[in-house]
């Protein structure tokens, strides 16, 4: 049989080749064509002639074949001559030819034969000298030193934080009822001062125990030092010398959208440090415990606070203090607070540093006021001064601000230095955020009339 390359399966078939002295074959009991005859094999007839084309002669060393004829094997034909048909038992010179069906499943074989080859070539070709395979996942190249060291762009939120911490603080504190909370703060002086909410420290008062704990997880007694209900302050001392205080920053250079950090322990988990903007300014906010209300002029950021962040610091990108956490929001209905919901508020660090400075000077501070009660069931433009006397307090205090400038039980008040009020505690947290012996200007309406008047804050002290 001739041997036919692989790359010509389906090109025209050419003329069979001749052996001189072909091998014995046996064939197999399945049809296939006899084995090409030596020498030159008989031409075929012309086509359309009756004559028989002339059998070839079988070599005496062929062995006997099957005596089933070949029925229908098919010519071969050549432009110049054509092989002896190998039907009805008679030899011819045939070439090898491969079916359709036998091709593709040669194809397919050879094509998973390469997939499988492909595969454990490339296991094996996966596995190193020492045992491990390739499939590790990409190594970081950075300096990881570098990074512990928190070694960051100057001003990054990282580098601000890595600043900051140190001088953060947490309290835990023990009533005189064996009621336990806690909160947080940060130091005002390295001499052991530190600064928290009132309502923080509040219950360790009379009776109960404050204890401070260091950034270093140093725990320490505190002393109480002074604190304010009004302005839900405190400062606490502790016997610590050497330590790393904050600096106050100017709270009335923010702006909204300025970046900010809250810092704390929020849920007693210590140093923790959330991010956010300042989202608003001059928020009217009643802060502190059900038993007292402190009036803020707060800054409003989405930074998360939670439950026992209340007395850590709010800081601007340079590290500066420009607010302490002292109150968040609740959807309504909510009986206290659960949580942040984007919604939080700091005491502005500019009235920080007055009433600091008032309680570790005397351990009391003072607040502004006009002299005058105001109207909360009022409901119309502005805000009412009361008509009538409540609790026994005159509804204008006499030889007050107020009184001096010729305000009168019923006047409605409309602005404070052009700012616009239209609630009590508008009004309120906007006399606060100043101080006593500032002057301010009212606009105030009586009956039909307006006018400004211009009155000087007197002091009034703390509880």
């Amino acid at each position: 049989m001739t041997h036919q390359d692989s790359s010509d399966l389906f090109a025209t078939p050419e003329p069979p080749a001749r052996r001189p002295d072909p091998a014995p074959v046996e064939v197999p009991p399945t049809p296939a064509p006899y084995p090409a005859a030596a020498g030159s094999g008989p031409q075929a007839p012309p086509s359309g002639s009756s004559e028989p084309a002339p059998s070839a002669p079988v070599p005496p060393s062929a062995p006997p074949t099957s005596s089933r004829p070949l029925a229908s094997a098919p010519t071969e034909t050549a432009p110049t001559e054509t092989a002896p048909s190998a039907g009805n038992g008679k030899p011819g010179a045939p070439r090898a030819r491969l079916g359709g069906a036998r091709v593709t499943g040669i194809l397919v074989l050879a094509l998973l034969v390469g997939l499988v080859g492909g595969f454990a070539g490339d296991r094996l070709s996966g596995a190193t000298s020492d045992g491990e395979t390739s499939a590790r996942l990409p190594v970081a190249t950075g300096d990881a030193e570098a990074a512990s060291g928190f070694d960051r762009p100057e001003g990054s939120l990282a580098a601000t934080a890595a600043e900051v911490l140190p001088s953060v603080v947490s309290f835990e504190v023990t009533g005189s009822d064996d009621s336990r909370s806690s909160g947080s703060g940060f130091v005002l002086r390295e001499d052991g001062y530190v600064l928290t909410n009132d309502h923080v420290v509040a219950a360790g008062t009379g009776g109960g125990e404050v204890v401070v704990v260091l950034a270093d997880g140093s725990e320490h007694e505190g002393d109480v030092v002074g604190r304010t209900s009004d302005y839900d302050l405190a400062v606490v001392k502790i016997d610590v010398d050497g330590l790393t205080p904050l600096t106050l920053g100017d709270s009335d250079g923010v702006v909204v959208g300025d970046e900010v950090l809250a810092v704390g322990a929020p849920l007693g988990l210590d140093s923790t440090v959330t991010s956010g903007i300042v989202s608003a300014l001059h928020r009217p906010v009643q802060a502190g415990d059900q038993a007292t209300t402190a009036f803020i002029d707060a800054i409003q950021t989405d930074a998360a606070i939670n439950p026992g962040n209340s007395g850590g610091p709010l800081v601007n990108a340079a590290g500066e203090v420009i607010g302490i956490n002292s109150a968040i929001a609740q959807p309504p209905g909510a009986m206290q607070a659960t949580g942040s919901i984007g919604l939080g508020f700091a005491i502005p660090a500019n009235q920080v540093r007055t009433t600091a400075e008032q309680l570790i000077e005397s351990g009391r501070a003072t607040y502004p006021v006009i002299g005058v009660l105001l109207d909360t069931s009022y409901t119309g433009e502005g805000v009412k001064v009361a008509e009538e006397a409540q609790q026994g307090t005159s509804p204008v205090t006499d030889d007050g601000p107020a009184d001096v400038a010729g305000i009168q039980p019923g006047d409605i008040i409309l602005e404070i230095d052009g700012r616009p009020v239209a609630q009590s505690d508008e009004l309120i947290v906007a006399i606060r955020a100043s101080q006593p012996g500032d002057a301010v200007t009212l606009r105030v309406r009586s009956g039909d009339d307006e006018r400004d008047v211009r009155l000087v804050l007197q002091a009034s002290p703390s509880e």
